[in-house]
């Protein structure tokens, strides 16, 4: 039995979503990340990271994003979550993945997580008034030159798709009308009818 240790409204969405459009047998363990329940001594013998996602293997523990989507994509083949037989088409679905983790991300943690790079009151604000322009950038490169198709990836749906959705849907919260992307903005609203989508909402909601 996998086991998911999520908080509602961070980027673990993205596998707890995996998970479900899977079909994988889990469990989720909900993660206060307000009260630092990722900082709390249980929590940090699974990941010392102190960050959610952490995935709970037969294996080991798995964290950071597109490792735990990569894993679900290739330990359930039949959901078809990656172009696990072609390995170029795959090494693009990690670059998009990593893509999100390593920048989208980064630019939308500069508002709530400024500490991790300054000190300085005024740094701090100058970080978190700069977010919409540079979150921006990132979702217009998306939105002129990712998006193959109806799909990240063009025709199919994959790991990749749940992990957009989950980033695109921070961008009111940060400032940004997401409509000024429309390809960005029907993918989400595409991604968020899924019905396993709306479960793995509904349980972080609840």
């Amino acid at each position: 039995m996998l086991k998911l240790f999520f908080s509602p409204g961070s980027c673990s969405l993205a596998s707890h979503i995996a998970l479900e459009e899977a079909g994988a047998a889990y469990e989720t363990v909900r993660m206060n990340t307000a009260a630092w329940d990722q900082r709390k001594p249980d929590y940090l013998a699974i990941n010392p990271k102190g960050r959610v996602p952490a995935l709970v293997t037969d294996r080991g523990v798995l964290t950071e994003t597109p490792a735990i989507l990569a894993f679900v994509a290739q330990s359930y083949p039949d959901a078809k979550l990656a172009p696990l037989d072609d390995p170029f088409a795959f090494a693009e679905a990690q670059a998009f993945n990593s893509y999100l983790c390593s920048t989208v991300h980064v630019a939308h943690a500069h508002k709530h997580r400024g500490y991790r790079w300054a000190d300085d009151p005024a740094a701090l604000a100058e970080m978190t008034r700069k977010v919409p322009e540079t979150e921006a950038a990132c979702f217009q490169l998306i939105e002129d030159e990712m998006l193959q198709g109806p799909w990240v990836l063009g025709e199919a749906y994959s790991i990749c798709d749940g992990y957009l959705f989950t980033l695109a849907d921070w961008l009111e919260g940060d400032g940004i009308d997401c409509r000024q992307f429309p390809k960005v903005y029907e993918h989400r609203e595409r991604v968020r009818a899924r019905p396993a989508v709306a479960k793995a909402l509904a349980e972080e909601a609840a």
